[in-house]
């Protein structure tokens, strides 16, 4: 099984590209999904993150969920984005092991990928085979998450929106950095068939990486170390 890790910035396509990988056959993980499990009532990172962060953070209609907008705001307009991530990125790397072993055991020739957006940041680099990285330019960024808030949020101005942007990259590792630790670089910064081109590429020396891995423990009997 080969271990991929697909990472980038804010709103730069990681999702896009990992519905690519999932079209090719590839088992894909969001692990924005893990952390909203994680979150649930009676978990214990929702616990640890409501006693750290209050009940201010929580829906207001009853449910005692969590209210995502709000606790990004504390966060990341708070200055308080790194105690977030101490709470959380323990048990979602946890998850994310366990959830490739299984994929690991179900299929030796899979292609198990993982979209995170702090991989790099959170020092799981080293659970993966490859890292792939998403790119984009920073207005880029800034627009495509100006649009997508838009479809969730009406009220807030493009302008309140365009700063949120702007706090979220600046509490994130910079491109260039998460590249420096890419095995592999997707560069989404023209149209869609671009971007497929970019994805073709990637995947096709990913798919070739877990060909050789499934044919050389076939060999040997035992999992190769593909980093």
């Amino acid at each position: 099984m080969l271990r991929v890790g697909l990472t980038g910035g804010l709103a730069c396509g990681k999702s896009t590209v990992a519905q690519m990988f999932a079209a090719r056959g590839a088992y894909v993980l969001d692990a924005d999904l893990l952390v909203r499990e994680l979150m649930l009532p009676g978990e214990p990172v929702y616990q640890e993150v409501v006693r750290v962060f209050g009940r201010e953070i929580l829906k207001t209609d009853g449910s005692e969920r969590v209210n995502r907008s709000l606790l990004a705001e504390a966060a990341f307009a708070g200055g308080r984005i790194k105690l977030l991530n101490d709470i959380v990125h323990p048990a979602v790397v946890r998850a994310q092991q366990c959830w490739m072993e299984e994929a690991g055991a179900r299929d030796p020739q899979a292609m198990a990928v993982v979209e995170a957006a702090l991989i790099v940041e959170a020092g799981s680099a080293a659970q993966f085979d490859k890292l792939v990285v998403v790119t984009c330019s920073t207005e880029q960024k800034i627009d495509r998450f100006v649009q997508r808030s838009r479809k969730l949020v009406q009220q807030d101005s493009d302008e309140n929106l365009r700063q949120q942007a702007r706090q979220r990259m600046a509490a994130q590792m910079s491109d260039e950095e998460k590249c420096r630790a890419a095995d592999y670089v997707i560069r989404n910064h023209g149209d869609a068939a671009a971007l497929q081109k970019e994805f073709d590429r990637v995947f096709a020396e990913l798919r070739g990486a877990a060909t050789h891995g499934a044919a050389r423990q076939a060999e040997t009997g035992s999992p190769e170390n593909l980093i």
